[in-house]
């Protein structure tokens, strides 16, 4: 949800993807040109109807093997993927070939510098950039914030409190 932010305050043309189709409308209020449902679509296959068979310059990911392969095939001939995290695991498969026939990079990310996290601060102070909150818990229905979680029945973030 941040990274669709930044790179609509950034400019760029975004496309997201969601999980189920109540969703979609806030892909969309968050900034998104085009929100991909990839419960029930190609992630790539639509990526390619949308930018008219190019692809995108850059993919950031953060979920790992369960859509490494649509992450590379939606890019674009020289794109970029950004992995920040590994939700489904930690090892993935990568075609060499594709890799340096296509110009690819694949660059690991984690976390950012405290410039960087003062500049988001500011965009949040200025109302520019929001942080998502589905729902709060208090610390002793962490069970249920997990089965929650874990439903992926939530849009946001899910936040234990003392």
């Amino acid at each position: 949800m941040m990274a669709v932010q930044l790179a609509k305050l950034a400019g760029a043309r975004v496309l997201t993807t969601v999980g189920s189709d109540d969703k979609i409308p806030k892909g969309v209020i968050l900034g998104a040109d085009a929100v991909i449902n990839h419960a029930r679509e190609k992630i790539s296959e639509r990526v390619r109807m949308l930018t008219e068979g190019r692809g995108v310059d850059v993919v950031i990911e953060h979920i790992g093997p369960e859509v490494w392969d649509s992450c590379l095939d939606s890019l674009a001939r020289g794109g970029r993927l950004i992995t920040c995290g590994a939700t489904t695991g930690a090892d993935v498969k990568l075609n060499l070939r594709d890799l340096y026939s296509r110009q690819l990079t694949v660059k690991g990310s984690y976390m950012g510098a405290r410039g960087e996290l003062v500049k988001a601060a500011a965009l949040m102070g200025q109302g520019r950039l929001v942080v998502v909150i589905d729902r709060t818990f208090p610390l002793q229905e962490a069970r249920a914030a997990q089965e929650l979680m874990v439903s992926r029945k939530f849009f946001g973030k899910i936040v234990l409190a003392c």
